[in-house]
């Protein structure tokens, strides 16, 4: 049955924004009440009405104040800010609200004495680097330097990509879940068990895992239901791991254990490799551009991540050349950063070649900002990997309720509209011809090179490289 107009509605949206002209009403809060009398300030300009809950007693006209709100007049948002020491006695909260110690600078001695021994033993050791390993105080050049001297294989995620150079024995790109289901210690540097590791279900059964986040919520997520820490360290992981560097000086994984690693790693590219090869019925296959832009990313590129399908293969294909050159938008993948961060990415690091990875559904998001490039004169480089479809969606949606309502878009003209714009524009459909598809990006690095945003509109065609890999 049809819901009437104006009836507050339930919308399941994409992470980030997705509540702007909607009658829905937003529950949130802090974990404390601000300090100020004023209502709270930043979903302000995005909603009808933004209030907060001062007293439990007052939670029904609030929320009644809000729902009016919301339906009435020109139907928007509202939101209701709840702070947890209003919901909650304040005995029960205290400790969660007094100010936090802040996440040491060095570990403490104990956690980094168990865990040298934890890893001098094992066999089969794995470090898994996150991007809370990049944050301050400790430099990425320091960090590397620890994880080359451990001498333990890694797998690198998120802002954490590039952290060792792309040739690195060391680093390992493919086969982490059966990589983690054979390592015998684990440990999880700025990494969460959350859906990017299966919650923790992962892990070989005796495996020794310690984890190290400054966050103790994220340092715990999903313990005890799929998995168990054998230490747990609240503290900065990038810290713990120079520390442990240190007490383990001269250390290096069994020899056997990393050529077995190396060999896999080896076997999937080769694979992949193999898989770019074969044309598919109509325009690119997404493997052999992704190749094609890997032969001549230099060494001072920068690469931002803003779709899914595409960004998802992309992940398996390009390499960052160095620390932080490796921007996407987090676990959560909000859709729509790659404008922005491009922009704030040549801005800080203006010899950088910047490389924005654009979905075809993502670019629409940000693709005015082309004007804002143009104008303030910022050369960069957007490659958009259009198969006409919101395709990570469809991977799963299809074969679950088989149909693809909501998913397909058009092979749109959107190089024309960078042009239009002031920039430059290329179409990238030039066949599975790996010579052009180079000739192409050649072309769009010499325009951006002469101080020109590029934008390569590259026809893609139905691939199943990443059939099944979506992760919920």
């Amino acid at each position: 049955p049809s819901v009437p107009p104006g009836r507050i509605g339930v919308a399941a949206v994409t992470a980030g924004p997705g509540m702007a002209e909607s009658p829905c009403c937003l529950l949130g809060g802090p974990g404390r009440s601000p300090g100020h009398p004023s209502a709270p300030s930043v979903p302000g300009p995005c909603v009808n009405r933004c209030c907060r809950l001062r007293a439990c007693a007052t939670s029904s006209p609030t929320l009644r104040r809000a729902i009016a709100t919301a339906t009435g007049g020109t139907p928007g948002p509202v939101f209701v800010e709840l702070p947890i020491d209003v919901l909650y006695p304040f005995h029960v909260v205290q400790k969660e609200l007094g100010a936090p110690n802040p996440p040491g600078a060095a570990g403490e001695a104990r956690p980094v004495q168990l865990c040298s021994e934890l890893l001098s033993r094992a066999q089969r050791p794995l470090v898994l680097v996150g991007s809370q390993a990049l944050l301050p105080p400790t430099p990425a050049e320091e960090l590397r330097s620890a994880l080359l001297s451990l001498g333990v294989p890694c797998y690198l995620g998120g802002a954490a990509r590039g952290l060792l150079p792309p040739e690195c024995p060391l680093l390992l790109r493919h086969g982490r879940r059966e990589a983690l289901r054979q390592a015998d210690l684990v440990l999880l540097a700025g990494t969460v068990c959350d859906f990017r590791l299966s919650y923790g279900r992962l892990f070989g059964r005796g495996a020794a895992v310690v984890a190290v986040n400054r966050d103790r919520a994220q340092l715990l997520r999903n313990a005890d239901v799929f998995w168990k820490p054998r230490l747990a360290v609240q503290g900065d992981p990038a810290s713990f791991v120079l520390d442990l560097a240190r007490a383990l000086q001269g250390f290096a994984a069994p020899k056997e254990w990393l050529e077995r690693l190396r060999e896999s790693d080896s076997d999937r590219d080769r694979q992949i490799r193999a898989k770019a090869l074969v044309p598919p019925p109509c325009h690119l296959n997404p493997l052999l551009l992704l190749q094609a832009l890997e032969q001549l990313l230099p060494p001072q590129s920068l690469l931002v991540a803003d779709g899914g399908d595409f960004v998802g293969t992309a992940a398996y294909v390009l390499r960052p050349r160095r620390p932080l050159a490796w921007l996407d938008p987090g676990p959560f993948g909000t859709l729509g950063v790659g404008g922005g961060f491009a922009l704030g990415a040549k801005l800080c690091r203006p010899e950088a070649e910047v490389w924005v990875l654009y979905g075809d559904g993502s670019l629409g998001f940000s693709l005015m900002e082309f004007d804002t490039f143009v104008r303030h004169k910022v050369p960069v480089i957007a490659l958009v990997g259009n198969d006409a479809g919101w395709t990570q969606i469809s991977r799963e949606q299809l074969p679950l309720l088989g149909s693809a309502v909501g998913c397909r878009l058009s092979y749109s003209d959107y190089h024309a509209v960078a042009a239009a714009l002031g920039g430059r524009g290329d179409t990238g459909d030039v066949g599975d011809i790996e010579d052009r598809v180079l000739a192409v990006l050649r072309a769009a690095q010499a325009e951006c090179h002469q101080g020109h945003p590029v934008l390569v509109n590259a026809l893609l065609g139905p691939s199943d490289f990443r059939e099944g890999s979506v992760s919920v």
